[in-house]
């Protein structure tokens, strides 16, 4: 019986895909803009048509989150994006500066290396296809295991309809073997020219070291300010409604709650009102071995699951049915301490500091543990207070009176809309930005002179004047000017 290695049949298949690819890249980077525009419309419209199918298909495959959320994803992913997209310039001429004499060129970076989280895969296939495509590159897939199914379903529908639109075969395509040493070949094969990844953070520093060009981004973990100036009944309705969209699997979801001294009873309740269950410290202790495992990473036993899901793991009986999310109180901050880390689920750490500049430090400890560059959530009303905290805040994004989740990747804000959320160099990333698809092309520019070298002597101090040697001296170089002048010092 011949035996067939899986690794190696997973390593000829993303060679496979990449040579297809690079082709496809060789006619997609002669498209027009109104050509690629064509293509891209059609991709949003398959998306959408078929949010609703795909949403299911992701919840039953991976078990997380909600699939009425996840049409609003795939909805967002599609629809959304493209909204957002649809007018940008990106192939051919951007800009004709006449009066700086600069001509701004958009060049496709070449074929794109796009890895998919279980978390959001049908979603995040359609964000990354519409921003890749619409900066005129081809993109090849390495799906979660564990989504896998989902991921090719959606690749499928969206190939269809971009090459029925005129997109060249083997433009989108997606590993159906996916291993880590396809992965690791997708990454590192000398046709990928660009890497966008999302997934763990072992993944993005892999992405980062696979010595390929890439955008990544780092783990979320978001606190969230309610300050006294906030609305608090409709703060906490925020933070509960963003906590449990899709069972908190979207990174940019809050975390914690922090809140002063004085505003401790005031919020409790409000959260309690809301359908917060404040653990005790036995059920806290209960909960806290579940959240993570024993290396230190998240548990995926808790990912995108419900409040119910998670209080029968636990062994937490005293959970009513009407709970929505779990709260923790907390007062340290540590890889040691469970609520002080990334939680994708409807569980909030819960502190309570003695004054706004004790909140502040708190917020930095946090991020600086987990979360450094994503994503900040405050409550409050006071615009000099947001300030404050925004110019000492380690964060990209600073949410002000809305939903994390949503907020952050620009559904609830007027953030570009995005699924990939750049962390920066604080984080680990390359970029800061809600990724489009203005950060996957680059940029070719024609400069027009404007000065010749007798205009940079002027401006220099050494061409003509009327205490330089005669009115010749600009017809002469710069090397004789400076001999005249010391032949005239040894006179």
């Amino acid at each position: 019986m011949e035996l067939i290695d899986k690794d190696l049949q997973s390593i000829q298949e993303v060679r496979n895909l990449l040579i297809e690819a690079q082709k496809a890249q060789e006619v997609l980077s002669t498209f027009s803009q109104c050509q690629i525009d064509k293509i891209v419309k059609a991709i949003a419209d398959a998306g959408a048509a078929n949010a609703e199918k795909l949403a299911k298909m992701a919840n039953e495959e991976t078990g997380f989150g909600r699939w009425q959320d996840k049409v609003i994803k795939n909805i967002f992913g599609s629809k959304g994006i493209y909204e957002a997209i649809k007018d940008q310039k990106t192939i051919g001429i951007l800009r004709d500066n006449k009066e700086e004499k600069i001509l701004d060129i958009g060049v496709p970076v070449g074929v794109i290396a796009g890895i998919v989280p279980s978390t959001n895969p049908t979603s995040t296939i359609m964000y990354k296809t519409l921003i890749s495509i619409k900066a005129g590159s081809c993109i090849v897939f390495s799906p979660h295991p564990s989504a896998r199914n989902c991921i090719k379903e959606t690749v499928d529908i969206l190939t269809r309809a971009a090459e029925a639109a005129g997109c060249p075969k083997g433009a989108i395509s997606t590993i159906t073997l996916p291993t880590l040493h396809a992965t690791q070949e997708l990454m590192k094969h000398p046709n990928t020219k660009l890497i966008l990844a999302t997934g763990g953070p072992g993944m993005v520093k892999s992405a980062y070291s696979s010595g390929t060009p890439a955008i990544g981004v780092g783990a979320g973990n978001g606190p969230a300010f309610i300050d006294k100036s906030a609305d608090v009944k409709l703060a906490v309705k925020r933070i509960i409604d963003s906590k449990t969209f899709d069972n908190g699997t979207i990174c940019a979801s809050e975390q914690s709650v922090i809140v002063e001294r004085c505003m401790e009873e005031k919020v409790i309740a409000e959260f309690k009102a809301q359908g917060g269950y404040f653990l005790d410290e036995q059920e806290n202790k209960q909960l806290a071995r579940f959240i993570l495992r024993a290396n230190g990473t998240m548990n995926p036993q808790i990912v995108g699951k419900s409040v119910e899901h998670i209080a029968k793991l636990a062994g937490l009986t005293k959970v009513p049915s009407a709970a929505r999310v779990l709260i923790g109180r907390e007062i340290n901050v540590g890889h040691e301490y469970p609520y002080s880390r990334e939680k994708l689920a409807p569980i909030l750490a819960f502190y309570v500091e003695e004054n706004v500049d004790a909140v502040l430090k708190k917020s930095q400890e946090i991020l600086h543990l987990e979360g450094k560059g994503h994503t900040f959530c405050m409550h409050a009303n006071d615009e000099e207070l947001v300030k404050h905290f925004s110019l000492h805040i380690p964060a990209s994004r600073i949410l002000v009176n809305t939903m994390g989740s949503l907020g952050g990747v620009g559904g609830t804000t007027n953030l570009f809309p995005a699924l990939t959320l750049g962390c920066g160099a604080v984080g680990g990333s390359s970029s800061s930005n809600n990724i489009g698809p203005m950060d996957l092309i680059n940029i070719r520019r024609v400069a027009y002179g404007i000065k010749e070298i007798e205009t940079l002597r002027q401006e220099a101090g050494v061409g003509c004047s009327s205490s330089n040697i005669g009115n010749s001296c600009c017809e002469k170089n710069l090397v004789d000017e400076i001999v005249r002048r010391i032949m005239k010092e040894l006179i």
